[in-house]
């Protein structure tokens, strides 16, 4: 065999290893991709149960009752922001619409909370409406790894930016919980879908995204918005998104986008 015929070979040897290589965390990450799909099912049906509770209490004129149940409304959507904006975007703006708040959480946020009215009928049966639709499409809807490391990134900047001057639910005074439960989906993805393959590529870099998640997690343990480190927070959230768009090529994906596309 001639060099140059050698040199053919060993190349179309290392090429097909690489593809091996690809199609083998191709598989793994599909493989959490439909791991991650019972959590993404049960925080929207957490969140459908409470928008329902909601809507019987605040039509018995419980205010008291429908400001519980809208809290438990919202932590399981908020659990569930890893995917939303990315696979359903149009559903997203109605329940979650900010900072015009028309429509969804904070516009019955506003009533319940700000003006201590329950005369949110219309609203919350709105609200239901678009999380049971929502909540039916998740058996059989496409999952792509891509979409779901595009999400955990957009949110980890979200938690760091939009959210860690006061957040969204400024005026139930849940903005801090929104965090928490935001962070908490971002663990449950990454370690359900992406660290395992990461950690066959780069273990080192597996071990700065988990210590990045479980330290923003450390800083929202705080007992209150007050006592947050903000400026701590933005770092790590920073550091963390950073991280993420690192470990894409490693994963062979593209750098995750901080806006909102369908992937």
């Amino acid at each position: 065999m001639t060099v140059n015929k050698m040199r053919v070979a060993t190349c179309l040897a290392l090429l097909v290893t690489l593809i091996g290589m690809r199609s083998a965390d191709a598989g793994v990450l599909d493989e959490g991709a439909d791991r991650y799909r019972p959590y993404m099912i049960e925080g929207i049906g957490s969140a459908l149960a409470g928008a329902r509770a909601l809507r019987e209490k605040a039509a018995a004129g419980d205010l008291a009752g429908a400001k519980k149940a809208w809290i438990s409304a919202r932590a399981g959507w908020e659990r569930s922001e890893v995917f939303t904006t990315g696979f359903v975007p149009e559903l997203d703006a109605k329940i979650d619409a900010w900072p015009n708040a028309d429509s969804g959480f904070h516009a019955i946020e506003a009533k319940l909370f700000g003006a201590g009215q329950t005369d949110v009928d219309k609203d919350a049966a709105a609200l239901v409406e678009d999380l049971n639709n929502l909540h039916v499409k998740l058996k059989d809807m496409q999952l792509t790894p891509q979409g779901l490391l595009d999400g955990t990134a957009r949110l980890a900047y979200e938690v760091g930016e939009s959210k860690a001057d006061g957040g969204e639910s400024r005026i139930s005074g849940t903005s801090l919980d929104d965090m928490r439960n935001n962070i908490a989906g971002i663990d449950f993805a990454y370690h359900t879908i992406f660290s395992a393959a990461l950690n066959t590529a780069d273990g080192k870099l597996d071990e700065m995204v988990t210590n990045r998640i479980e330290l923003l997690e450390a800083i929202v343990a705080a007992p209150d918005l007050p006592h947050v480190d903000i400026p701590r927070l933005r770092r790590a959230s920073e550091e963390l998104v950073v991280a993420l768009q690192t470990a894409s090529a490693k994963l062979g994906l593209q750098r995750p986008t901080l806006e909102a596309q369908v992937r």
